[in-house]
Formats: C-alpha cells, sequence, structure tokens
C-alpha cells in the first residue's frame, strides 16, 4: 500500500503541474494578445490626433557643415599664403595660415563659426575677436574669402580666394617655396 501511495502521489503532483502549466501558458497567450491589441490601439490613437510640427525642433545645418578646406590665397606682401581650415564639430574652426616666404612660419587662429543661412556665409570668431573672417559658400565643397564687411573680393576673380574641401581635392598640394 504505500508503493501505491507514493505512485499516487507522483501522479496525483504530475496532473496538478500539467494543470498549472497549461493554465499559465493560455493565460500567457491571452495577455499577450491583449497587449498586442493595446499597443495597436495606442498607434492608431496617436497617430490620427498628433501634430508635431508644432514641437518639432528646426534642423541646424551648421552641425552637418565641417569638414577641411584648402586653399592657396593670394598676397601683396608674398608670392601667396598657403591656407586650411578646419571647421571642427561643435562649432569650432582652426585656420592654418603660411605665407609663402623663405623662413616663414605657420599661424594658428582658433575660435568658433556660425553659419549664415540667409547670406549663405561661414563667420569665423576667433577667440580674441579681434579678427573676425567670412566665407562665402559657393557649394558643399567650395567657401570663397569675403572682405570683412562681407564683400566679395575687387581684382582677382573669385577662384583666387577659394577654399575647397578635402572631400573634393584628391590630394593636398605642397607648396616649397
Amino acid at each position: 500500500m504505500p508503493v501505491l501511495t507514493k505512485r499516487l502521489k507522483q501522479q496525483l503532483a504530475l496532473i496538478s503541474f500539467s494543470l498549472l502549466l497549461s493554465g499559465s501558458l493560455a493565460m500567457a497567450a491571452t495577455d499577450t494578445t491583449m497587449q498586442e491589441s493595446f499597443v495597436k490601439a495606442r498607434i492608431k490613437n496617436h497617430q490620427q490626433s498628433t501634430d508635431h510640427s508644432a514641437h518639432v525642433a528646426p534642423i541646424d545645418k551648421s552641425l552637418d557643415f565641417h569638414g577641411i578646406f584648402y586653399g592657396y590665397l593670394p598676397c601683396k606682401d608674398c608670392n601667396g599664403i598657403k591656407s586650411t581650415l578646419s571647421l571642427k564639430q561643435n562649432n569650432n574652426y582652426l585656420l592654418v595660415t603660411q605665407p609663402a616666404k623663405e623662413s616663414s612660419r605657420e599661424f594658428y587662429e582658433k575660435g568658433k563659426y556660425t553659419w549664415n543661412e540667409e547670406k549663405h556665409t561661414v563667420v569665423l570668431t576667433s577667440r580674441n575677436e579681434a579678427n573676425i573672417r567670412q566665407y562665402l559658400i559657393k557649394d558643399e565643397g567650395t567657401l570663397i574669402l569675403l572682405n570683412a564687411d562681407g564683400t566679395q573680393m575687387k581684382g582677382d576673380d573669385e577662384d583666387s580666394y577659394a577654399l575647397r574641401s578635402s572631400d573634393t581635392v584628391k590630394s593636398r598640394e605642397i607648396h616649397i617655396h
């Protein structure tokens, strides 16, 4: 009789475990179905009643406008000025210039730049704010140096004052004088 009782207990435990398992599976399936229908209803309600245009942040194009620009600019006192302008993220810039003279050294200028979409210009303001430079954005790969008042340089053609993006220049020219 003890063997029969032990076997009966095992079978009873197995049956109760099976019932619990099948019940939880059925509840899980029902719960999943309810969750899916709830999500579908929320999406449908959200799509019908939401107008995001009022709170969409404006796209700041200056965040996408960065890179390295190279050029060889005209100079009154020398044969030219080799210029490298690096427009970095967070609106920081580094301008490296080197006059084409014997034993000329490189000059470094750091600061912030701003994007003026209305005038299609990039304005560089150095850290000491004594020097402000403006460049006309001719296209995605070309910047044209402007006068301090924002007008184009006179005399030479605009390509003489152009800095070209490293993406458009196959290799950087080396200037030896």
